[in-house]
């Protein structure tokens, strides 16, 4: 994975249960050991993925979030996950997404949960930034 990049260019989606929705462009992508951390464009939120099963799919790096916490304004909020995959693509080449048509470019990410509130988050980017 590259190291911290000039630019975030992630881009979240929040779709709420009243159809109401969210798109914020710019968001940070971290990996730290076995966290991943998307940080908002202007550094107000961040939510952390700390929990997750972890499996090589090809050159990709497939995970199963089930837990998450939110930290805003000072305070920390845990996010309760009912669903939700990662796709991770450590590599500097596109790669395909296993039983799809769709790619992921180098150092790519692609993230889709369900909240048991009902709330989709859903992220596309590349990782910005890895600590081991």
């Amino acid at each position: 994975m590259p190291p911290a990049a000039a630019r975030a260019t992630g881009t979240v989606v929040i779709a709420m249960r009243d159809g109401s929705s969210r798109t914020y462009d710019g968001v940070h992508v971290a990996i730290w050991n076995e966290s991943m951390a998307v940080t908002s464009g202007d550094g107000q939120g961040t939510v952390v993925f700390g929990k997750a099963s972890c499996t090589k799919v090809g050159e990709l790096v497939k995970c199963l979030p089930w837990d998450a916490t939110l930290f805003q304004n000072g305070s920390k909020l845990h996010v309760a996950l009912a669903s939700g995959t990662v796709w991770l693509n450590p590599t500097a080449a596109y790669q395909p997404i296993g039983n799809s048509s769709a790619h992921l470019p180098p150092h790519g990410v692609l993230l889709a949960v369900k909240t048991k509130r009902g709330t989709y988050v859903t992220l596309t980017g590349t990782v910005d930034e890895v600590h081991r």
